[in-house]
């Protein structure tokens, strides 16, 4: 009952942004600006945004490490696996998925694989919040903006010195990390091993290092799609901070693949900006077709190539628990 109360939640969401967000909007000039679309800037964008996650492949393949030798190309099917199943169901479960494929693949529990995508998503943080800093550098951006980039800067900076805690703990004489007083489950136990070992290995160094390069090919590739929407005339700068409003309103899992929230935060973003809100409606359904649609199409195939179906992954994880 909690998970469709949770699921029905993110559809009213949803639906209640997508109602601002259409609300006194002219559709005639919002139809007008779609039909002349530059499609050639479309298709650079929707190049770079692929070549983003094939990026995020070989980051997750770094991470990896620990646990075994998975090819560059496995960890981008399972990447895009992922991302579809969290485009088409609600609350996000990808990351389960993509966890499950690789532990079938390097045969290990499951637990061992959710380490290296937690560093992911530190790594990611530590980047938006620098990018945060940065564009508000040179550019002034909403009091409401900075405040959640203040929120971000402090959970990011507890999670990372929650992480160099583990990796940095004492070890006794014979190489060993002391056993905890309190005995801990066998997946925990694992789980935290595994989170030691990656942030002890050189290839975590390189992994951060190439971590900016994700956040700035999308970046890019949302640009292109606002050079390509023709009465749009958003600088760079401008189009950083946007996608950034929009990845953080859509941080809490939602609708599936954020329809509604979204667009919303896009529009909210865009307006602060000076955008007039048809411009800004036209141009934040133009950017989620063009950025979303080959992530279904790239994340289906990915997924029937693995072998798996939906289904089948969602009832081997709830027989087989953590893994």
């Amino acid at each position: 009952m909690r998970k469709r109360l949770r699921t029905l939640a993110g559809y009213l969401v949803a639906a209640a942004g997508l109602v601002w967000v259409f609300h006194d909007v002219k559709l005639g000039p919002m139809l007008s600006a779609v039909s002349e679309l530059r499609w050639t800037w479309v298709g650079l964008a929707i190049a770079i945004d692929i070549l983003t996650y094939m990026t995020q492949g070989f980051r997750w393949r770094l991470l990896l490490k620990p646990i075994g030798e998975l090819r560059w190309l496995d960890a981008v099917r399972a990447i895009y696996a992922g991302l579809f199943a969290s485009e088409i169901l609600p609350m996000r479960p990808g990351e389960v998925l993509r966890a499950f494929l690789v532990s079938k693949q390097l045969n290990t529990p499951v637990s061992t694989v959710f380490p290296s995508i937690m560093v992911e998503r530190l790594f990611d943080g530590v980047w938006l919040a620098i990018a945060i800093g940065v564009v508000a550098m040179l550019m002034p951006l909403p009091a409401g903006l900075l405040h959640a980039g203040d929120v971000l800067g402090v959970l990011i900076l507890v999670a990372a010195l929650l992480f160099l805690y583990e990796v940095l703990r004492l070890r006794d004489d014979r190489g060993a990390v002391p056993v905890p007083s309190v005995a801990l489950p066998s997946g925990i136990e694992r789980f935290r091993r595994h989170f030691r070992e990656i942030g002890r290995r050189p290839e975590t160094f390189v992994a951060f290092g190439v971590s900016p390069v994700l956040l700035l090919g999308q970046i890019l590739a949302f640009w292109l799609v606002a050079i390509a929407y023709a009465p749009l005339h958003l600088a760079f700068w401008a189009a950083a901070a946007t996608l950034i409003v929009i990845h953080l309103g859509t941080a809490i899992p939602n609708a599936p693949a954020n329809v509604g929230t979204y667009q919303f935060f896009c529009v909210v973003a865009l307006t602060l900006f000076g955008v007039d809100k048809t411009i800004a409606t036209g141009f934040s359904v133009v950017v989620f077709v063009a950025l979303t649609v080959p992530l279904w199409l790239l994340g289906s195939l990915a997924l029937g190539r693995s072998g798996a179906t939906l289904a089948g992954v969602r009832a081997q994880i709830r027989g087989n628990g953590s893994g």
